[in-house]
């Protein structure tokens, strides 16, 4: 993929994060201000997860103690916030508790790990509206609304009724992603931001743009979600209308990435001049990628997986900070809400989780939270 082979980029990111350890400490990242040193975020925060999930997913594959030890605490500290903040947790539980509970339970077999998982389950099969079929998205007075991230939550519904053996999760899960594949993906392949629905009667009312450039354009990171909770929901239903919205959204991505192979924030803008990439985008779609790649027939395997190599191998050289020990982040050049312009070129933790999980599959690991 890159003149580093992927064992060399799988070493230089343990060396990388047994630093950001060092750095990090017990923050809670999501974004790096401007010197390059990650914020620390509320742990009822959506991004609380994906910095244990990172070093869960390293000491997966290195046994590295440094990394199991400054992840072993964060499950019982986001339990915290199913008692004392329920408001503030929201549809990213999943985000949130798979990359905490359920995966130190899944490596570690710890039974309260476990229960802490299934806490979560609950909670966001809670949040089930079951006139309009659609996990409810956020807190506050946008009751009807839903949107594309949940793709990728609905994992941790799936989880718990393959360990329960109790179908419910299971069927919301499923009804969710009904809902989003009817009025969230188009044609062509590409992904609208949030749909709104009356939540008395569950009628589909508009798409609405959110994070997006407009209600009819492409929000790259959105893509992405959509790339990888399809074949997630395929994998774990064996239901091919699944895969096959998977990869229209997939065909989509790829024929919109520029040279680089890094996205854009949206696929539909007026110009390019001056518009930030996403590094994030990138990093969620090459990790989907790859589970497409394993999903579909060998004579389309290629496709697919030279695709999240291309992005990878482009992330590695061109956007990370292996050479710049101040920054704490691993990939420079993500962007959170642009419309808002908030959070431009800078490091996010999410976009440092799946590279880190896309690099950990090409180095062969096998288990799967999301």
């Amino acid at each position: 993929m890159h003149k580093l082979n992927q064992q060399e980029i799988l070493k230089m990111l343990e060396e990388k994060v047994e630093r950001m350890v060092d750095q990090i400490g017990d923050k809670a990242p999501h974004v790096a201000r401007a010197d390059g040193v990650y914020d620390d975020m509320p742990h009822v925060w959506w991004t609380s997860g994906f910095w244990p999930g990172l070093l869960w997913v390293l000491y997966d594959m290195t046994e590295n103690e440094k990394f199991k030890n400054a992840a072993m605490h964060w499950d019982e500290e986001l339990q915290k916030c199913l008692f004392k903040h329920p408001v503030g947790l929201d549809h990213d539980v999943g985000f949130q508790f798979l990359l905490t509970a359920v995966i130190k339970h899944e490596i570690l077999e710890n039974e309260s790990s476990f229960g802490i998982g299934m806490q979560a389950a609950n909670y966001l099969a809670g949040r089930f509206n079951p006139v309009g079929k659609f996990i409810r998205a956020w807190n506050g007075d946008k009751t009807g609304w839903a949107i594309i991230d949940c793709m990728m939550n609905l994992s941790l519904l799936f989880w718990a009724s393959r360990v329960t053996g109790d179908p419910r999760y299971k069927h919301i899960a499923t009804l969710h992603a009904d809902t989003i594949l009817e009025h969230g993906v188009r044609e062509d392949g590409s992904v609208c931001h949030i749909l709104s629905f009356d939540p008395e009667t569950g009628e589909f009312i508009e798409s609405i743009g959110g994070q997006g450039n407009a209600s009819d354009s492409a929000w790259s990171r959105g893509n992405a979600w959509a790339v990888y909770g399809f074949a997630n929901t395929y994998r774990h239903t064996g239901d091919s209308r699944y895969l096959n919205a998977a990869k229209r959204v997939a065909n989509h991505f790829i024929a919109g990435l520029p040279d680089d192979h890094v996205p854009y924030w949206d696929f539909r803008l007026d110009s390019i001049e001056n518009e930030p990439r996403d590094s994030s985008a990138a990093a969620i779609a090459a990790s989907g990628l790859l589970e497409i790649a394993d999903l579909v027939p060998s004579n389309e395997r290629r496709i697919y997986a030279d695709a999240a190599t291309n992005i990878l191998a482009s992330l590695t050289e061109n956007y990370g900070t292996w050479d710049q020990p101040e920054q704490q982040g691993i990939l420079l050049e993500g962007t959170g809400n642009k419309p808002v312009n908030e959070n431009i070129n800078t490091s996010l933790i999410y976009g440092d989780y799946y590279y880190v999980e896309a690099i950990a599959k090409l180095n062969g690991w096998k288990r799967r939270i999301f």
